[in-house]
């Protein structure tokens, strides 16, 4: 039998994965830099790879996922927006992407705390989930 926790995480890391992405689709038509370009590009192609991943187990369990919340998902657009009308670089892209993924990071953590019984193969993918939140932080860290 599957444990609820195990369905549970694995939408939180769906809705984390769809608010990533879409936060990288926000900012790239900004990025000057071929570099940020670059990570931020590699680092949606890993997160969908790691979707498709996701979508196949949650399939299984015949559960269609979880879209972000739509106030966090708004006020992400806000806040991306107003900021790039103000400085569109990408001093300002870089931290606004560093933010997001410290969030992702901190809820994802969070999600791991909280569902306790979920199964090994759905918490290594918010493990792996957060290392790519992680290692991006790192790698777009010189453009701060």
């Amino acid at each position: 039998m599957i444990q609820p926790d195990t369905i549970k995480l694995l939408r939180e890391c769906d809705a984390g994965i769809k608010m990533g992405v879409s936060s990288i689709d926000e900012v790239l038509p900004y990025v000057h830099s071929d570099i940020l370009k670059g990570h931020l590009e590699r680092c949606k192609e890993e997160h969908l790879a790691l979707k498709k991943e996701l979508g196949d187990l949650l399939h299984r369990y015949e559960d269609e996922g979880k879209n972000p919340n739509p106030m966090a998902k708004g006020m992400s657009w806000i806040k991306t927006n107003v900021r790039l009308v103000l400085n569109e670089s990408d001093k300002t892209i870089a931290d606004l992407m560093t933010d997001g993924c410290n969030m992702g990071v901190k809820s994802l953590n969070r999600y791991l705390n909280q569902y306790k019984a979920a199964d090994e193969v759905s918490k290594d993918i918010t493990k792996r989930l957060i290392n790519l939140e992680e290692q991006l932080a790192i790698d777009i860290r010189s453009f701060l």
